[in-house]
């Protein structure tokens, strides 16, 4: 099953100040967001973000934050779960998407508890593997295959935006490729514990 960009969005789940500096693997985790989202953008696939209580864990990490389209659409919770507040339970009606990127922290609690949430909804879900961080990466890695085993799709960044450029003979493609996609090519990526 291959990601379409017309059919599915970006949720970054609960990368907050106070929680960022203790979660192993949290400064790759932010970059690698905030670089699917710099490819969301240029391809109009909507990026949500929620913060889990922020007034204790403060606001989305500023890295990121500068990072995220303009058009993010962004949403405060007190549940681990999303899909259990109101207002992003019927932003998830109204909007509709089929298919969900999920990446945040804390990957065992708020993270899982979404996808498990979205899956229940009948959402084809994509675990950004590299962007699913918690502060022992045991408990990241578990949460992911807990999520695998319940339906979701392990991927990372580099798949999600290929999958979303779909080809490679057009100018989004070239202009993508130059900004985003040959500059990450050397970077260092760590998707296992």
């Amino acid at each position: 099953m291959l990601i379409e960009r017309s059919d599915s969005l970006l949720l970054v789940v609960d990368v907050q100040t106070a929680l960022m500096p203790v979660v192993e693997r949290g400064d790759q985790a932010i970059t690698e967001i905030g670089w699917l989202a710099a490819v969301a953008e240029r391809l109009e696939v909507p990026v949500w973000v929620t913060e889990q209580y922020p007034q204790g864990l403060g606001a989305t990490e500023p890295r990121l934050k500068c990072a995220l389209p303009q058009s993010t659409r962004w949403f405060t919770k007190s549940h681990f779960n999303a899909c259990r507040e109101r207002d992003i339970a019927q932003a998830f009606e109204v909007a509709a998407p089929r298919q969900v990127v999920i990446a945040g922290a804390e990957a065992h609690i708020c993270v899982l508890q979404t996808a498990l949430g979205l899956l229940e909804r009948g959402v084809e879900l994509f675990w950004l593997v590299e962007g699913c961080v918690s502060r022992r990466s045991d408990e990241a890695r578990l949460a992911g295959e807990r999520a695998r085993q319940a339906g979701a799709w392990q991927v990372s960044a580099d798949m999600v935006a290929y999958e979303w450029l779909e080809r490679c003979d057009d100018a989004t493609f070239r202009e993508v490729h130059r900004e985003l996609l040959r500059p990450r090519a050397s970077r260092p990526l760590r998707l296992a514990p």
